[in-house]
């Protein structure tokens, strides 16, 4: 039918929504804007729904009225508070002081001179973090207790002496610092490895000694890698919970982590004051971030990288050489060896005794008898299993659409985004535990006391870790493919599918395989969150160590790296294949 002049609508005249405006925006709207969308709502929940209730349950009682009363109980004014914040402060601080000591010098020596024995460097820094905190503190139980400690016995027998004592702060810090220096080693070895020579290179021309050229040009180059390793290093001291649970009270050391935890073992739970604990852990974190953002660190970004190819040339150690080699195979025995050969031993034995001939006569199989024929430990190494190949397989996936949007994207809400996703290295796990608990035991929704919180908890945690090996890995890839696929009429999802994701795979498979690792080693919020019948590993261990079952928690121990060691070894052949060295 035409239409005549009086049927068209006048000019400016809005038509208002309808049906049409409709169409028109749903035209508009594609696959990515609906998964993008959907995977921010997603992140904004898991991370800031807990906090916020954490923060209401803080300040707001039972009855309604709001008040600081939880920081009055849980921090009084008396001198166990006090000792307990210093043990706190002291205990992170020092780790970090250590493990960068440790960490950084050992990476220096690995990547820019000549000392022996680099390999055994790499596996010291790979074999530690296979190894998870909980068995770590046993092992060093085994060989630095004041009683029955191995290292202590040796040097009793050969110089009257008995030194160590892992049950001090001193000894938590140590513990603490062999068990994070391989972070270091691993941020500053890039690092290192990254950074352009040449500068060096001219200031020993110009005559500067090495000390100077080491302060006044090397470490100025790594001082964002520097902060950023000194930053991931005392925020995970600041949350461990094993050492300081293992160590420190068995010699009256409190920290904040272990209060809150005794805390949430009474009746009735006192929110308020474990939220002001939360609270206090979070404000040193925090601080801590601020510190390092000041020195140019950050949780994101802690290497420094180059865009020119060179191959750094090795200075010559001289004489000092084996003194380094020394030092290298001493680090090797104390952070590896020892501790992987006690816990071997102590899980052959029915009840621990001090090594001897008549020791050795005892050895049995009996621990790994009970440990497969447990049918609770059988069941917590299926939770964890289950548990973490999901938590592994989502976190991965949030990771990298919201790495797709802060790296290829010029949304002015990415680094909102980015930020977002990166939070939860901030939040030490206790704290997140006890946020989840809260929301979880408010609602209605049926999760709490099962392993989906398990896996929600788990997911957000390890988002910043996939966020790290998604964002590197889509960077290398160009932006010109996904052009291309465009131009030639791909949608989004396709090209995702098709040629971003196939492209990134090494570097999501390699995130994917170490979120399943740090899952299997997770306890801190696993402790506040599980149900009887539905423990994890990591929470079988601990309720085996605390029921005195030391031997058994070394044979659970021993085939929990193996598995992981074959997660390792499947990860790097996987990237062999794919044409990755390391990721």
């Amino acid at each position: 039918m035409t239409q005549t002049l009086l049927d068209r609508p006048p000019a400016g005249h809005d038509p208002g929504p309808g049906p049409g405006m409709l169409r028109r925006v749903l035209a508009r709207v594609e696959a990515k804007h609906v998964v993008v969308a959907v995977v921010v709502l997603l992140l904004g929940y898991l991370v800031l729904v807990p906090l916020g209730f954490l923060l209401w349950r803080t300040f707001v009682a039972d009855d309604g009225s709001a008040g600081l009363g939880g920081f009055a109980r849980a921090f009084p004014n008396d001198s166990d508070t006090w000792a307990m914040i210093g043990n706190t402060l002291a205990f992170a601080f020092g780790s970090m002081v250590v493990s960068m000591v440790i960490g950084g010098g050992f990476a220096y020596l690995a990547e820019r001179t000549d000392v022996p024995f680099r390999r055994l460097l790499s596996l010291s820094a790979l074999i530690p973090l296979i190894i998870p905190a909980i068995l770590y503190a046993p092992a060093w139980i085994f060989l630095g207790s004041s009683n029955i400690g191995l290292l202590n016995n040796v040097t009793g027998f050969l110089f009257g002496i008995r030194p160590f004592d892992v049950y001090s702060v001193w000894g938590m810090i140590w513990v603490q610092s062999l068990h994070s220096a391989p972070i270091v080693f691993l941020l500053l070895s890039a690092a290192f490895r990254a950074a352009d020579p040449s500068m060096e290179e001219a200031a020993r021309v110009a005559g500067l000694g090495r000390w100077r050229v080491l302060t006044r040009i090397t470490l100025p180059m790594v001082k964002p890698a520097l902060a950023g390793a000194a930053l991931i290093v005392f925020v995970q001291s600041l949350e461990v919970f094993e050492i300081p649970t293992f160590l420190g009270l068995s010699g009256g050391h409190y920290v904040l982590t272990s209060k809150l935890y005794y805390l949430y073992q009474e009746y009735p739970t006192d929110y308020q004051a474990i939220g002001a604990i939360g609270i206090g852990l979070l404000v040193i974190a925090c601080v801590g971030v601020w510190l390092a953002g000041r020195a140019g660190g950050s949780l994101r970004e802690s290497g420094t990288i180059s865009g020119k190819a060179f191959r750094p040339r090795r200075e010559k150690l001289g004489r000092g050489k084996w003194v380094a080699a020394l030092f290298v195979l001493g680090y090797f025995v104390l952070a590896v060896v020892l501790p992987l050969l006690i816990l071997l031993y102590s899980s052959l034995l029915k009840n621990y005794e001090q090594p001897s001939l008549q020791a050795l006569g005892d050895l049995n199989l009996d621990n790994y008898r009970t440990l497969f024929g447990d049918s609770g430990i059988i069941h917590s190494f299926e939770h964890t299993v289950v548990v973490a190949v999901c938590a592994a397989t989502a976190a991965m996936v949030l990771s990298a659409v919201a790495s797709w949007v802060v790296v290829r994207t010029r949304s002015s809400g990415r680094r909102l985004l980015d930020a977002l996703a990166f939070s939860p290295l901030v939040i030490p796990g206790l704290v997140f535990g006890v946020a989840l608990a809260v929301v979880y035991l408010r609602t209605s929704l049926p999760i709490y006391g099962t392993l989906v919180i398990l896996f929600i908890a788990y997911t957000t945690r390890f988002i910043p870790y996939g966020m790290r090996y998604a964002g590197a890995a889509l960077s290398t890839v160009s932006a010109e493919l996904e052009e291309s696929a465009h131009v030639s009429g791909a949608r989004w999802f396709e090209t995702m599918r098709r040629v971003l994701l196939p492209l990134a795979a090494p570097g999501l498979i390699g995130g994917w395989v170490y979120i399943l690792i740090v899952s299997f080693r997770e306890l801190q919020s696993s402790i506040l969150l599980y149900t009887p019948g539905k423990e994890v590993l990591s929470v079988t261990i601990f309720q085996e160590y605390q029921d005195g079952n030391t031997t058994l928690v070394s044979a659970i121990g021993v085939v929990l790296v193996v598995v992981l060691t074959v997660l390792v070894v499947i990860s790097q052949l996987i990237a062999a294949r794919r044409g990755v060295r390391n990721q």
